[in-house]
């Protein structure tokens, strides 16, 4: 028995999302109001907790409760106002500020090294003390080479440029900050700025077996640099054996698992932590995340893991939707910085990795940490605001609520000859030596040969000077070709009456087959011979 044919089944298509999460994602502005409400809420937290773990501590010492919680409340006070600013700020003013401010942030590590500039505290000489206020360049050094490496990679990248270009001179600049900031001695921030450098080259597109060789020599170089100063040699055996010495080397660590395990699921309740009680050393600084184990239990651990991880989320989401390709590398490697961070602190607080002294972004105690890092939030809320859907949507009029209120600038659409014009100084010598070098070539192939009608051919287009192939390259245009910029397009007359000549050709009819003679067969078009 024979079956009749079925008619083909059309492809099934994707539906849109049904659930009010994925039609709330949907929406132009999403990845803004995510990030905002990230940065909202961890912020909140780390206040909180904050003034929950280092009462006990400040009331010790100062007979007031309020003395590290005021100072904490200073840096993101500080951090807001780094916030708003950083929303307000041109995209292209970044990527012109980067390279001053890498200068900036080099010099002040070499000053913070010098004894009577900088400030020693248990050992090590990391800040530049002012009195009321004190500040650590190392956290401004992250920014700095984050926003300088993404502009570099994005230039390289747009002019096509060899592994070199790519690896010169980032990564030498890279490590000399690293090796600046472990003389500090502050290996963890190293640690920090290694992080940076990885995910700026792996987003960059550098090659699998470079990136791989890049990755085990930064591995090998934070080995033996954990096991060559006494206090990381400390750490690492603590970390190895942490049954052996629990009232000497792995007291912290293990007070820090006291605590984890006292406040069980559900927490002995906000305010209710004893480990704080001099118990647990650095509570309200790098073991802070031990406190809100404490006190908000395992349920309130998930939720800080889980707006880490939902902030990669929205990280990733605004890097893939970025045109720019500097907000692309510059939101992946920020977000790559603070979620690493993030878990290299809880990492190391519930014993999965040894003590580095990171702290957990916008949750410890650490006014300019606070402050740096609600800058960088306010950079990749930025690109959020870049996203092509977001730029269509606030150029329509739909700014919501938040940006009215704030009173934010509409976001300039990505143009590739603006993008070319924002490089660095640093960046134009190796292109101008490489324009000269395509206009001697160019000069040497193309020296007499023109085609004597009074058009410029490839003769002429070589007598062209350096100095308008060098501008016709800054602005985008492909000097290998041999073009020139608009102006100067405009500006030549032979050009335009040419130019004019073909267009008046190119519209005019075309003119009808002659018709073939008695006694000759008729020539086609494709064939030879056949003239109009």
């Amino acid at each position: 028995m024979t079956t009749t044919g079925q008619p083909p089944r059309s492809p099934r298509r994707t539906a849109a999302p049904r659930t009010r999460i994925g039609l709330w994602l949907g929406r132009p502005l999403a990845s803004f109001h995510l990030i905002v409400t990230i940065a909202v809420l961890l912020t909140v937290l780390g206040l909180v907790m904050v003034l929950s773990a280092s009462s006990a501590e400040s009331f010790a010492a100062d007979e007031s409760g309020y003395a590290l919680f005021t100072q904490q409340l200073i840096g993101v006070a500080l951090g807001a106002v780094a916030f708003y600013t950083a929303l307000r700020l041109p995209v292209r003013y970044l990527r012109k500020l980067s390279f001053p401010l890498f200068l900036v942030s080099i010099t002040m590590l070499m000053l913070v090294l010098i004894p009577g500039i900088g400030a020693e505290r248990q050992g090590a000489r990391r800040w530049f003390d002012f009195g009321v206020v004190s500040f650590q360049p190392s956290e401004l050094a992250k920014v700095a080479l984050v926003l300088w490496g993404a502009h570099l990679l994005a230039s390289r990248r747009s002019e096509h440029g060899n592994i070199k270009s790519l690896l010169v001179p980032l990564l030498p600049a890279g490590l000399l900050m690293c090796l600046l900031v472990v003389l500090q001695p502050n290996l963890s921030t190293a640690i920090a700025l290694g992080i940076i450098l990885v995910a700026l080259l792996w987003f960059a597109g550098l090659n699998a077996r470079l990136f791989g060789a890049v990755l085990m020599t930064g591995l090998a170089l934070a080995t033996v640099l954990a096991f060559t100063a006494g206090y990381r040699s400390n750490r690492v055996k603590a970390w190895l054996n942490p049954g052996d010495d629990t009232q000497g080397l792995s007291y912290q660590s293990t007070q820090a698992k006291y605590s984890l395990a006292d406040g069980g699921l559900f927490g002995r309740g906000l305010g209710q932590s004893r480990a704080k009680w001099s118990y647990l050393p650095n509570a309200h600084n790098d073991f802070i995340f031990a406190i809100i184990g404490e006190e908000l239990g395992t349920i309130g651990c998930l939720a800080v893991i889980g707006l880490f991880g939902l902030f990669v989320y929205t990280g990733l989401r605004i890097a893939m939707r970025s045109v720019d390709p500097f907000l692309r590398l510059l939101t992946a490697g920020a977000t790559c910085w603070v979620f690493g961070q993030a878990m290299i602190n809880i990492g190391y607080v519930v014993g999965l990795l040894p003590v580095t002294g990171l702290q957990l972004p916008l949750v410890s105690y650490g006014g300019t940490s606070t402050a740096i890092t609600l800058l960088m939030f306010g950079i990749i809320a930025s690109a959020a605001r870049h996203e092509p859907e977001a730029i269509a949507a606030l150029h329509a009029g739909q700014e919501g609520r938040i940006a009215r209120a704030l009173r934010l600038p509409l976001p300039a659409v990505f143009s590739p000859k603006r993008a070319a014009m924002a490089r660095s100084k640093s960046t134009r010598p190796t292109l101008a030596a490489q324009d000269r070098k395509r206009l001697e070539s160019r000069k040497g192939n193309g020296k007499g040969k023109g085609n004597g009608k009074g058009k410029p051919g490839a003769g002429a287009r070589a007598t062209e000077t350096p100095r308008t192939r060098a501008s016709s390259s800054r602005a985008g245009s492909p000097t290998s070709a041999g073009y020139r910029t608009d102006s100067a397009r405009r500006a030549d007359p032979q050009r335009r009456e040419a130019g004019a000549e073909y267009l008046a050709g190119a519209r005019s009819p075309r003119r009808p087959r002659p018709e073939p003679q008695p006694g000759r067969p008729a020539v086609r078009s494709g064939e030879r011979g056949y003239r109009r």
